[in-house]
């Protein structure tokens, strides 16, 4: 009996060491893509759910290994504030220097999540926050891409900012989008470009593919929160068990979506064997003269 309490005392405390680890510390985790729309490589870095975390002072860790990468461009798949304390002003602080300071030497495209959409439309809980965000990265030189696109510069690659309302965020369910809807809120896709598309939610991703985008990147899950050794992540924010794109990689129709596993939490403040995760896309392009 001592033994089996011995070893269950140990287990308990070799899981709170791993959540604390998986708390306060991210990987870098990367991806190849090839595409015969594009000439030469490109690099992004892509951040999601940062929910105002901050690595070492003022996220300086976090941008130190940003630099040693060295990206052509960083793309920011939302939910970079919480809206559960966003009241707050300072709330926002990790996110707006984040931000800036990425501006200060990237491309940087930014996509809102549910988060950020709720902090603007429920004004009679979060106040003017959603205005104090955008307006101090307006200051920065930043604007949030919502339901437009923008090309990148000096090549043929186009990047769309999805914004969905709280209707398509429901919990234990899909929401449903009908015929049309990606047209409606993003216009024809022009495959000439090689398209990317910063959808906060991934579970449209047959959606996002039959839409057109090449590559669609996602937050969102958090890895699961909690993950298990071959089985992947647990729970969804949408109480979903066993989510089906929980993190990284899926290919379908020839399109392919990287979901990353996010930087911080909220509401459930736990990251088990689930480090906080910065991801690099490289895209490679084969196209010739």
């Amino acid at each position: 009996m001592h033994i089996v309490i011995a070893v269950i005392i140990v287990a308990i405390i070799l899981a709170f060491l791993l959540i604390y680890h998986d708390m306060h510390s991210f990987v870098v985790v990367s991806y190849d893509i090839d595409t015969d729309k594009i000439e030469g490589e490109k690099t992004f870095c892509l951040l999601s759910d940062l929910h105002d975390h901050v690595y070492g002072n003022n996220n300086d860790t976090l941008l130190k290994r940003i630099d040693e990468i060295n990206p052509d461009g960083i793309l920011i798949a939302g939910d970079m504030i919480t809206a559960h304390h966003s009241g707050d002003a300072q709330s926002i602080r990790p996110a707006v220097d984040l931000l800036s300071a990425l501006k200060q030497k990237y491309p940087l495209y930014v996509g809102n999540g549910n988060h950020e959409f709720k902090v603007r439309e429920y004004k009679d809980v979060y106040g003017n926050c959603y205005e104090e965000y955008t307006g101090k990265l307006h200051q920065n030189g930043i604007d949030i891409i919502i339901n437009e696109h923008e090309d990148f510069d000096g090549t043929n690659i186009r990047i769309y900012g999805l914004e969905l309302d709280y209707s398509f965020f429901p919990k234990l369910r899909k929401g449903k989008m009908y015929d049309g809807f990606m047209d409606d809120k993003l216009g024809k896709i022009d495959n000439n470009f090689f398209n990317i598309l910063i959808a906060h939610n991934p579970i449209y991703f047959d959606e996002y593919a039959d839409w057109g985008a090449d590559l669609t990147v996602s937050g969102h899950i958090h890895g699961g929160i909690v993950r298990l050794p071959f089985i992947g992540g647990v729970i969804s924010p949408a109480y979903n068990l066993f989510p089906k794109y929980d993190g990284g990689r899926f290919d379908q129709k020839g399109k392919t979506m990287i979901l990353s596993r996010g930087l911080g939490t909220h509401t459930i403040p736990v990251r088990f064997y689930n480090p906080g995760e910065l991801d690099v896309i490289r895209i490679h392009g084969t196209k010739r003269h």
